[in-house]
């Protein structure tokens, strides 16, 4: 058989290169390039809503924003709050730092702010990248509901239910307070002060408002924890061995 019959006798139908077949992969190669395309932004998209979904219920990165809570705390660190740290029938503690909605205790006014605008920077604060809300503050607890909280001792020191608090906490040079006061903390809130006293407005700069400067304990969003960042300061916060020394409230104070 010669050349031109083997031509002659070869299937003619079109090879894997023509015709439908060739169009049906070039369709099924660009449906996967545009899924492969598509899937970063997925991706991306659920990563954000996770971690914002954690940030809500369980445990949120925080910008410190003042100087209110120095040396413990610095501008710009981040602290981990955790949100569980109250939801299962604990309360918070004396010497817990906490993050807490100050509206209606240290806030009595509405905060103005463009929607979207807001919408951001709770987004960014999520985060941990972006200043609290202006209502947010972060302090450390002095006294429970039912605890006498009073100022100054002989010494100088504050005093729990009568037991001198020793506050190594402290900012070097601050006094425990330049504000006398004596105050009973009612039942279901706080009283609230930060460790640099001469820079911290905090529960004695609202002594004549309503609830005598003292914070719901259902505004508080949750406890700090740990320093995430930078990473040179990295810790975990200890409640201060001082407070263990605090009796319990004995009755109705005289």
């Amino acid at each position: 058989m010669d050349t031109d019959a083997q031509l002659t006798e070869r299937d003619p139908s079109p090879t894997p290169d023509q015709g439908p077949e060739q169009g049906s992969r070039f369709a099924r190669f660009r449906a996967r390039a545009a899924g492969l395309r598509h899937r970063p932004v997925t991706l991306l998209a659920l990563c954000l809503a996770f971690v914002l979904l954690l940030s809500t219920f369980i445990a949120q990165p925080f910008l410190i924003p003042s100087s209110s809570m120095e040396n413990t705390l610095h501008i710009g660190d981040r602290v981990l709050v955790n949100k569980l740290a109250y939801r299962f029938g604990s309360a918070p503690a004396r010497g817990d730092v906490v993050v807490f909605d100050g509206t209606g205790s240290f806030v009595h006014r509405e905060q103005g702010e463009n929607p979207v605008t807001g919408l951001l920077r709770g987004a960014g604060a999520a985060l941990g990248l972006a200043r609290p809300a202006e209502t947010d503050y972060v302090k450390r607890v002095i006294g429970i509901g039912g605890d006498r909280v009073t100022c100054c001792d002989k010494r100088g020191r504050i005093k729990v239910n009568g037991e001198p608090v020793s506050e190594a906490y402290l900012h070097p040079g601050d006094a425990p307070s330049s504000v006398d006061f004596d105050i009973v903390v009612p039942e279901g809130r706080l009283w609230v002060m930060g460790d640099h006293r001469a820079r911290s407005s905090d529960s004695r700069d609202h002594l004549g408002q309503a609830g005598g400067g003292t914070v719901p304990v259902d505004r508080v969003i949750g406890r700090a924890d740990l320093i995430t960042w930078p990473m040179s300061r990295w810790r975990s916060f200890d409640t201060p061995g001082t407070f263990d020394r605090i009796p319990a409230v004995a009755g109705p104070h005289g």
